[in-house]
């Protein structure tokens, strides 16, 4: 459609849409990184994925790229994203990229998009799920995309095999 509208704005089209990136960054330990939304985020305290809107005239992999960094001060190469699906929802088209940590990273979360952070296991994305303490529109999402995402990243080179063991 090529048109800009900024979120909250009445008068959305019917029909169109704005994308939303997320990044599931994971370690060579098979454990992938979450966080936790801020109280004055809409779905405070729910844990996620980091991620976000694209800019307008911003691709799906910059996109990521940016959010990932001012949400966790993680940087990543656009070309390292995997990208393992697409979910639509009502008026959002939601890219889930993975991509493994890069070496030296330190992830310092921002205050005002992050309470908190923590790496976990893949199947504790999973537990986290079944309990509800994921932030709401990622039930949804998971169900749809974390199978791709798990094999994705289980087919790392050598992961599968450090984390079998």
């Amino acid at each position: 459609m090529g048109g800009m509208f900024r979120r909250g704005d009445a008068g959305w089209p019917g029909g169109a849409f704005h994308l939303v990136v997320t990044v599931c960054v994971y370690r060579a330990d098979g454990t992938v990184l979450l966080t936790q939304r801020a109280p004055t985020k809409e779905f405070a305290f729910g844990w996620e994925f980091p991620g976000g809107s694209a800019f307008a005239g911003e691709t799906g992999p910059a996109a990521a790229c940016r959010e990932l960094l001012e949400e966790t001060n993680v940087t990543v190469d656009p070309e390292a994203l995997r990208r393992v699906g697409r979910f639509t929802e009502e008026t959002a088209l939601v890219d889930l990229f993975v991509v493994q940590e890069p070496s030296g990273s330190a992830v310092r979360a921002d205050p005002a998009e992050v309470m908190d952070w923590r790496w976990v296991s893949l199947s504790e994305v999973a537990a986290l799920r079944q309990s509800g303490v994921m932030a709401e529109p990622w039930g949804p999402r998971l169900d749809a995309l974390w199978p791709a995402a798990m094999a994705s990243i289980l087919a790392a080179d050598g992961l599968r095999r450090r984390t079998s063991r």
